[in-house]
């Protein structure tokens, strides 16, 4: 196949040691199997999408400083007709967090979660409240990377308010309780092709952290999927990652139910360096998909 693997313009500040580049480690792989790869930055319009057999989305990690943009690129690809993994109507829907309303609407268990909308009037004090917690996360309703997310204590809700507010002038929030099991366990991420599953890690945090990701410091460790987590996993990929050629769940195993954190269909990183097989089995997904 002819392949553009959808990317950004610059990588460099989620590199770590501790990782792979996996862009490059997929682009070899599939280029061994006899594909031709071609890395394309999503904003570039000189790019012709319709050379490609199918467009991956793998790497668009400014999508979320950009949201517009980005929604608009979509619609362009909808209009092309552009095969693209995953669907534009599916990336559309994942963008904005408020997926998760639809989620919890159809059973799904989540963190519970307060919306703030852009301009609104906040007043912190009462998120506390409203929520039954001492602490809260903040994070954007579209976000990546950790961007603008940040823990909120009662003790410093006076104080922090002014932020906030700054925060809520550009772009709608959400607020959830802090979850303790992320720092005493870590979060579970489960990963699909196809909508089969491939493996699983564990991502905990650095000391005195909150946040899993790589580049901040968060540790990854291989680990065998506990059955009732994976049967809860299993579950969300059949019912909101149809046509999906990649899945990422992520959740916390909260008194032995499967909490969910995010379902993951635009730009994850799949941990593809991680498990035995897991190149093959994105190959052979990749190649179902296309025809």
């Amino acid at each position: 196949m002819n392949i553009a693997l959808v990317t950004c313009e610059s990588l460099a500040q989620y590199a770590a040691p501790n990782v792979e580049d996996e862009d490059g480690l997929l682009t070899r792989y599939l280029r061994e199997q006899g594909h031709t790869v071609e890395p394309r930055v999503w904003t570039n319009p000189a790019v012709d999408w319709l050379r490609y057999d199918v467009v991956v989305v793998k790497s668009p990690w400014d999508y979320f400083d950009r949201v517009g943009e980005f929604y608009e690129w979509l619609d362009r690809m909808e209009s092309l007709g552009v095969k693209m993994l995953n669907p534009a109507a599916t990336v559309r829907w994942n963008a904005d967090k408020k997926y998760l309303l639809d989620m919890e609407q159809a059973g799904v268990r989540i963190v519970p979660t307060h919306w703030l909308s852009r301009g609104q009037a906040v007043e912190t004090a009462a998120l506390f409240d409203k929520l039954g917690h001492d602490t809260l996360v903040v994070k954007p309703a579209v976000s990546g990377g950790a961007k603008n997310t940040f823990v909120l204590t009662r003790q410093e809700s006076a104080i922090r308010q002014p932020q906030l507010q700054e925060l809520l002038r550009d772009e709608d929030f959400l607020v959830q309780p802090f979850q303790p099991e992320i720092q005493e366990e870590g979060e579970w991420s489960l990963i699909y092709f196809g909508g089969e599953f491939s493996h699983c890690v564990l991502k905990t945090p650095k000391s005195g952290d909150f946040r899993v990701q790589h580049y901040l410091g968060g540790g990854i460790e291989p680990r065998q999927a506990p059955a009732h987590l994976r049967q809860a996993a299993d579950a969300i990929v059949q019912q909101f990652a149809a046509g999906c050629l990649y899945a990422r769940v992520d959740g916390l195993d909260q008194n032995g139910e499967f909490l969910l954190m995010e379902l993951e269909l635009i730009e994850p990183f799949l941990y593809l360096a991680s498990a035995d097989g897991s190149l093959p089995r994105y190959e052979a997904a990749l190649r179902h998909m296309s025809n």
